[in-house]
């Protein structure tokens, strides 16, 4: 571990508690172990436990401290105010888009607005495709556990909220919301963020196939280019798992000691040797993934907690894509019908500059019968982000 980074730095654990009321847009300094050692150290066993509460009557007794009325009412409160009692009166068959005449309930006089203005511009109420896919995504996994006691996440652990940008090389993309929220934990190592990471550019097939496309390589960038680096409050954290990983750092580096730049000395470290409660970052300060050589994406963290017994408690799904960004696929130029497969430039063929076609359209317009190549074309494999991302 490198000395003086930013995982090493040590302080008061007072300077480490977080600011709940920011006024900047992001967080000062803070240590991520020390935030979840000081939060277990303030709350009981009974806040931090993963075990469900089956007592009802400790729930009762609670309720009736709280307001200090006798256990039986307080029981009869519970039972009140349980979902079992939110029901329509029995043998009534209520349609919810029929809003009785005579309600005081003023949310009640709002949908009736809106149902009636409904029906006069003939609107469709449905679920958009992205909600539902969103929704799907963010519960699929809420309360889940481990079949394997040993995989169960330990009380206490910290949940971190990582939302990755998509990488500034388009207009649309430099406002643009993140494509990937996942959640860590505190345990986990970096490199395990790393893999999690979709990007279209680890996908692409690197070549020119126009004269045998049937011998398109599967291996992806990738499996071929390796090297990736983090870099938070002044260090890059460098993939070196393997033998071919560079550390793309070091040209930035060299760079900033070849003249007096008015940058801090940069520290580096290894990825795998990280794990997210070693750092030291700010809460909702952008920093940066690089892999590919050049491909720069903004790494946001804007959330710390620890976890809850509610949360997916298997540690092995861990880190937990629960959102991404919804795209079109781009569809064959022929058929409009399947994703594209196959970019082509400078196609006799092709209206189009490129043009993108899929892999039945493509080989029946471009090769004869026996697979010889017709006309004048340079073809490339084409990976669809909205196939993978």
């Amino acid at each position: 571990m490198a000395e003086g980074s930013s995982a090493c730095r040590s302080g008061d654990d007072g300077d480490d508690i977080p600011d709940y009321e920011a006024k900047e847009q992001s967080s000062k300094v803070l240590h991520v172990g020390a935030v979840g050692r000081l939060w277990r150290a303030r709350l009981s066993a009974g806040d931090i436990s993963l075990q469900e509460d089956e007592s009802s009557q400790s729930e009762v007794v609670a309720v009736a401290e709280e307001l200090g009325c006798t256990l039986d009412t307080a029981a009869e409160l519970k039972l009140v105010c349980s979902t079992d009692a939110l029901k329509c009166f029995e043998g009534v068959d209520a349609d919810p888009d029929i809003i009785p005449e005579e309600t005081g309930l003023v949310t009640l006089g709002i949908r009736k607005k809106i149902i009636e203005g409904r029906e006069e511009t003939i609107l469709v109420d449905r679920t958009s495709r992205q909600e539902m896919f969103t929704y799907e995504l963010e519960s699929q996994a809420l309360g889940k556990k481990p079949q394997n006691p040993s995989d169960l996440v330990a009380e206490g652990e910290l949940v971190l909220t990582v939302n990755v940008f998509y990488p500034v090389i388009f207009q649309k993309h430099k406002e643009h919301k993140p494509y990937q929220t996942l959640l860590v934990l505190g345990s986990q190592r970096l490199t395990e963020l790393r893999d999690c990471i979709m990007c279209v550019s680890d996908l692409q097939i690197e070549g020119e196939f126009s004269a045998t496309p049937d011998l398109a390589p599967e291996h992806i960038s990738k499996d071929l280019y390796k090297s990736a680096f983090f870099y938070l409050e002044g260090t890059f954290y460098n993939d070196t798992r393997y033998p071919e990983c560079r550390e793309l750092s070091r040209t930035i580096i060299e760079w900033s000691e070849s003249l007096d730049r008015g940058y801090k000395k940069f520290q580096k470290a290894k990825m795998e040797d990280y794990t997210f409660n070693d750092l030291h970052i700010k809460i909702g300060f952008p920093y940066l993934y690089c892999h590919q050589g050049d491909c720069e994406h903004i790494v946001m963290i804007t959330d710390i907690r620890l976890i809850h017994r509610d949360d997916c408690l298997d540690k092995m799904l861990y880190p937990l894509l629960v959102k991404k960004h919804w795209l079109w696929t781009r569809k064959c130029f022929v058929c409009k019908m399947y994703t594209a497969r196959w970019v082509t430039n400078d196609d006799s063929f092709a209206s189009d500059d490129p043009c993108f076609f899929c892999d039945v359209c493509f080989k029946m317009l471009h090769y004869d019968a026996e697979g010889n190549k017709l006309g004048d074309f340079l073809a490339y494999p084409y990976v669809d982000p909205g196939t993978f991302i």
